[in-house]
């Protein structure tokens, strides 16, 4: 049977350190690092990923804040909200929560943030550091992997690596990390995506499978070779009418069925989701403590 990647146990002890690493700036007469959620609209999945980072920024002791809008609000007023935030002293990162709603360009929105506040790693500036080796801020989810890995100490080096899916929030930056020089990474990566012949050929020759596809139980027990390590960021809700409510959360990964064949693999939930929201603070820390650095230049 797998070993379990306990993304809740980890996750703690990361905030744990970070909010030691707080404390030590707080002693010394600094204010506190300060992130800031926008969020456009009611959409119940956002709401509650919102209200969570808020709760972690008052676990680690950011000051933490919420900008609520309108669904209604155009793309120009966005883009002025943002423009306000980009000026805000004292705000070190802050975060556009997505989806955004149809009428407005997320691309447009995602670009106007300040390279320097955008803790999500989102913005072309920042992926493309990310993409030469630049110390940057990397996007949350792909972040907490390589934290993963390297804290549980899974050799990346030579290793072939199957990334399932193709998004700029997870699989191209994930494609990225694992190929840079370092540990982890110096790994071989394959993408693939819905257009790739044959996924179950590439994965089964695979040391590492990253799976971001959000297609329920979607990779099977015969699809990866004895002793893979699994890494199931997908996370679907699934109808169950047997159930107090109604659904269950699902992976991409059938966990039953892969987990006995498997070294090393997270569950959902439970895994990946908690480390995301970690290395979201981590990411607002770091843009604290540059910013710490330049007052004291």
């Amino acid at each position: 049977m797998a070993n379990i990647l306990d993304g809740i146990k980890l996750s703690k002890q990361i905030k744990q350190e970070i909010k030691d690493e707080v404390i030590q700036y707080v002693n010394q007469g600094y204010r506190r690092p300060h992130l800031l959620a926008l969020l456009v609209g009611e959409n119940a999945a956002s709401v509650t990923y919102v209200n969570n980072k808020i709760k972690d920024c008052q676990a680690v002791g950011f000051k933490s804040s919420l900008v609520k809008l309108k669904n209604t609000i155009t793309e120009e007023g966005l883009l002025k909200e943002v423009g306000k935030l980009n000026e805000t002293d004292g705000l070190d990162g802050f975060i556009v929560q997505l989806p955004l709603p149809k009428h407005i360009n997320q691309e447009r929105i995602i670009t106007a943030i300040n390279p320097d506040k955008d803790v999500d790693g989102f913005h072309p500036v920042n992926f493309g550091k990310m993409a030469l080796g630049i110390e940057s801020f990397l996007p949350a989810t792909p972040y907490g992997i390589m934290e993963m890995l390297s804290r549980y100490k899974i050799s990346t080096e030579g290793k072939q690596v199957v990334v399932i899916g193709r998004s700029r929030i997870v699989g191209r930056p994930m494609s990225i990390l694992l190929s840079r020089k370092g540990n982890p990474g110096d790994a071989t990566v394959t993408l693939v995506h819905s257009k790739t012949v044959d996924i179950p050929k590439h994965t089964r020759n695979a040391d590492i499978i990253i799976t971001a596809l959000g297609v329920p139980q979607f990779l099977k027990a015969d699809m990866i070779k004895q002793g893979s390590v699994i890494i199931d960021v997908g996370i679907t809700k699934v109808e169950d009418f047997t159930s107090e409510k109604g659904y269950y959360l699902s992976g991409d990964v059938d966990f039953p069925e892969v987990s006995p064949k498997a070294s090393w693999i997270t569950p959902v939930p439970g895994g990946v989701g908690p480390m995301t929201r970690a290395m979201l603070l981590k990411n607002t820390l770091f843009a604290y403590s540059k910013e710490i650095k330049k007052q004291n230049k």
